[in-house]
C-alpha cells in the first residue's frame, strides 16, 4: 500500500500562486511516476502534470506555462508550482501514485485525498 498526503492548497486571488506538496510514504517502488489531477464542480477528474522518477513530464496543454512539477526522489515527494492562476483553476487537486514495477508501463494508482484550491476573480 501507498499512503498519498497532500498540503498546500487554499484561497488564493487571481493571478497569484500556490504551491502544493505531496509525500508518498509506504510500499514505494524505485521506478514509479507520481503526479496531479484536478477536479473542478460538476466536473470529470482531469490530469494536470505528471513526473517520473527518471524526470519525465507530461502536462496537459491548458497548464504549460503557467504550472511547473517537481520531485525529490530521496523523499518520495512531488510538487505544483501554480502562477498565474484564474478562477477556472479552482478545483480539488489530487495527488497521484503510479507504480512502475512494470516498467514501461506504469500501473496500480493510488490516490490522495486531494487539497481544494480557490481562485477568486
Amino acid at each position: 500500500q501507498v499512503q498519498l498526503v497532500e498540503s498546500g492548497g487554499g484561497l488564493v486571488q487571481a493571478g497569484g500562486s500556490l504551491r502544493l506538496s505531496c509525500a508518498a510514504s509506504g510500499s514505494i517502488f524505485r521506478i514509479n511516476m507520481m503526479g496531479w489531477y484536478r477536479q473542478a464542480p460538476g466536473k470529470q477528474r482531469e490530469l494536470v502534470a505528471t513526473m517520473t522518477t527518471g524526470g519525465d513530464t507530461n502536462y496537459a496543454d491548458s497548464m504549460k506555462g503557467r504550472f511547473t512539477i517537481s520531485r525529490d526522489n530521496g523523499e518520495n515527494t512531488v510538487y505544483l508550482q501554480m502562477n498565474s492562476l484564474k478562477p477556472e483553476d479552482t478545483a480539488v487537486y489530487y495527488c497521484n501514485y503510479r507504480d512502475g514495477r512494470n516498467w514501461p508501463a506504469y500501473g496500480k494508482d493510488y490516490w490522495g485525498k486531494g487539497t481544494l484550491i480557490t481562485v477568486s476573480s
